[in-house]
């Protein structure tokens, strides 16, 4: 099935939804006056019929971004709605067919006369349920348009002792810090981002890692927030390495092209531009006092669907006398793909990628997200055997624009020996 055929599924699948929450609320408003009922009409249809034209609008047409993103993010609010009114319509209807049944049942063994007593009063939607519905369907709704209000750009400092034994003593005590997954393409507010990368300097880290997705799908999106980017500095450097969407995949295909190629081109200049050390595997020797570490980059390498052009080999070349050795991935998934069992050398990885589906609960002692029914390690700091891996859950946003109860992160590591 094509887009165009999976985009007119989807737009028939929600009509139908429509009809159906629509004919339920006036079951249930039968008091509603003429004029009431057609203004909802109108206000229900007119709504709903410009969101399924507005899709089609943002898919196929060059709308700007911003608009495109309104226009999709009402349609998946609106939706979201909808769907958590559906288990309360269905479970009233399936109550009026039992009661339907029942009724019929009895009528087939009883008298004439009992008929008339058993059929009684047509059996009318369940206004309690539709109610319910409606309140239900109003929760994601509205908790989904805070998140957009209140959380898209609310960042939040997560500090982290990273206890690394063979850490050299220059070392101990210094500070890293981790951003990751920017998506310059989905912002809509120059100011709220910039306070952002204040707050990050604010912590004077003595080196920075950015772990990948600087753009939603072309390198052009950051241009109009490079020069807040390149404030980013650090004594000892800034390093960064690619995501998934940052080689055009998305917008080219995975197939080469002139232009997909001078797309790349284009952001590794940028990241040359902003100061950003672009690790494409490879590997850098941090120095400090006389003593190394190893700070190693690989391209986007992720388990199913997700491309895998990173190359460990290269990346680990003559790192063997590094005591330490710090590994940006993007893709979480990475770690337990072959990190763990082809490079146990490799002392701790930093990841993105999830961005802890934008949705969830994260507090100190406890952490819920949709995302880990499909990765594992989804945010925050895991261990598994010698080694570590940290997965930030991302500065920007993709997709819906906000951010519930999982908010932007700047990470701030502190490394020790014990």
């Amino acid at each position: 099935m094509g887009r165009i055929g999976f985009l007119t599924l989807l737009c028939f699948i929600v009509l139908l939804l429509d009809f159906y929450c629509y004919y339920a609320i006036l079951a249930v408003f039968k008091s509603w006056k003429p004029k009431t009922k057609s203004l909802f009409k109108k206000v229900w249809w007119g709504i709903n019929g410009l969101l399924i034209i507005g899709v089609f609008c943002a898919i196929y047409l060059n709308l700007f971004l911003t608009i495109r993103a309104v226009i999709l993010v009402a349609f998946f609010l609106i939706s979201t709605g909808k769907l958590f009114m559906l288990p309360f319509l269905l479970f009233d209807d399936l109550r009026r067919f039992a009661l339907r049944l029942t009724r019929f049942l009895k009528k087939k063994k009883a008298s004439i006369a009992t008929k008339e007593a058993i059929a009684g009063e047509p059996i009318s939607r369940s206004s309690f349920l539709v109610k319910a519905g409606l309140i239900a369907g109003a929760v994601p709704l509205s908790s989904l348009s805070w998140g957009i209000i209140s959380g898209a750009y609310d960042y939040q400092i997560k500090r982290v002792k990273l206890v690394l034994p063979n850490l050299p003593k220059a070392f101990d005590g210094i500070t890293m810090a981790q951003i990751s997954d920017i998506h310059s393409g989905s912002f809509y507010n120059k100011t709220a981002v910039k306070g952002g990368v204040e707050m990050l300097l604010g912590e004077k880290p003595d080196f920075v890692f950015f772990t990948g997705d600087l753009v939603n799908n072309l390198t052009n999106e950051v241009k109009d927030y490079q020069d807040i980017f390149a404030k980013v500095k650090a004594p000892l450097g800034v390093y960064s390495t690619l995501g998934n969407h940052d080689y055009g995949d998305y917008h080219f295909g995975r197939e080469s092209s002139p232009a997909k190629v001078k797309n790349l081109q284009d952001m590794v200049a940028v990241h040359k531009i902003m100061g950003y050390d672009l690790l494409m595997n490879e590997h850098r020797r941090l120095k400090v006092d006389g003593e190394e570490i190893g700070i190693l980059g690989v391209e986007n390498w992720g388990m199913g669907r997700f491309p895998k052009y990173g190359k460990m080999e290269l990346a680990t070349q003559n790192t063997d006398d590094l005591p330490i050795k710090l590994l940006l991935s993007h893709d979480p998934s990475h770690w337990r793909g072959e990190v763990l069992e082809k490079y146990p050398q490799i002392d701790a990885m930093f990841s993105g990628h999830t961005h802890g589906m934008q949705f969830g609960v994260r507090l100190e002692h406890l952490q819920w997200s949709p995302i880990q029914y499909i990765y594992k390690e989804w945010a925050g700091l895991y261990h598994e055997k010698q080694q570590q891996l940290y997965v930030n859950v991302g500065y920007g946003f993709l997709g819906y624009p906000g951010r519930v109860g999982i908010l932007p992160e700047i990470t701030i590591f502190t490394l020790s020996r014990a």
